[in-house]
């Protein structure tokens, strides 16, 4: 999203998220009829320029999405009205937004549970599971497979084993499988998890397991590092052959024996 729609995005979320927070296990029902916002976004070009048109008054927006979607949640229609008063960029950016709350009430509804944490780790080891098996991952991602056969392939691989706001996620992000890779979906709702948690994402690949130990002296470098608590996911390649690349946001460290073999294969390149 360029400047004015990040903007619009962020201040419709940060209002919305207490909202999202009080609604309990109303959560799951918001975030399903958000998901019904954006579907119809998704099939209305015309809707989405009415919603985001700058010359259109805010009340005027505001009284169609009441007219149009009246039979949702009261708490879904003002978030969408609130989101029709900002300005865009692009009106697909609204599509984006709608569907980010739709997450956010859903994660809601797993921390209010107390389960948010099960979530975030469900999301991470089906992210591990298609990154290790590509077939599967562009099966999942083909647009050019009906939605029916991708969300039965989806049914196959997790066998009705994870908590519900994962099995709903997972689903909603096969079903709408758009621009971006699946793969990195579903990172983003790894991200959204630790957000809602209100830690940092640690991402970690390491040659071999981590010991507990290892795990926590590792935390404890990176809280001090960021000042901030830090939640830890670690993944294992035998590739890397030795030591360990740690990401958190855009920043990268990577300690592994494979970079730093490649950082030695160009210095004598460049010495050549």
């Amino acid at each position: 999203m360029r400047g004015t729609s990040e903007a619009s995005r962020k201040a419709v979320l940060k209002a919305f998220g207490p909202v999202a927070s009080a609604s309990g296990a109303d959560g799951m029902k918001l975030g399903r009829e958000l998901f019904v916002v954006v579907d119809a976004l998704d099939g209305s070009a015309s809707l989405r320029r009415a919603l985001t048109d700058p010359a259109r008054d805010a009340d005027a927006k505001a009284a169609l999405v009441k007219h149009l979607f009246g039979g949702l949640d009261s708490r879904v229609t003002d978030v969408v009205a609130d989101f029709a008063a900002r300005r865009w960029s692009e009106d697909l950016d609204l599509r984006v937004a709608v569907e980010e709350a739709g997450v956010e009430a859903m994660l809601a509804a797993a921390q209010n549970a107390g389960v948010i944490e099960t979530v975030e780790e469900e999301l991470f080891q089906v992210q591990r599971l298609l990154e290790g098996e590509r077939d599967l991952l562009v099966a999942l991602s083909n647009r050019s497979v009906s939605r029916e056969i991708r969300l039965e392939l989806l049914e196959g691989v997790l066998k009705g084993r994870l908590n519900e706001v994962t099995h709903a996620l997972l689903r909603r992000a096969v079903e709408k499988v758009r621009g971006q890779r699946l793969i990195t979906t579903i990172k983003l709702l790894v991200q959204a998890a630790a957000d809602r948690r209100g830690r940092l994402l640690a991402s970690v690949v390491s040659a071999v397991e981590l010991s507990a130990a290892q795990r926590t002296r590792l935390v404890t470098i990176l809280q001090s590092a960021y000042g901030h608590e830090i939640q830890l996911n670690v993944a294992v390649d035998p590739e890397v052959l030795g030591g360990i690349k740690v990401q958190v946001g855009t920043e990268v460290v990577d300690g592994t024996v494979l970079a730093r073999l490649d950082e030695a294969r160009r210095r004598l390149v460049s010495q050549r």
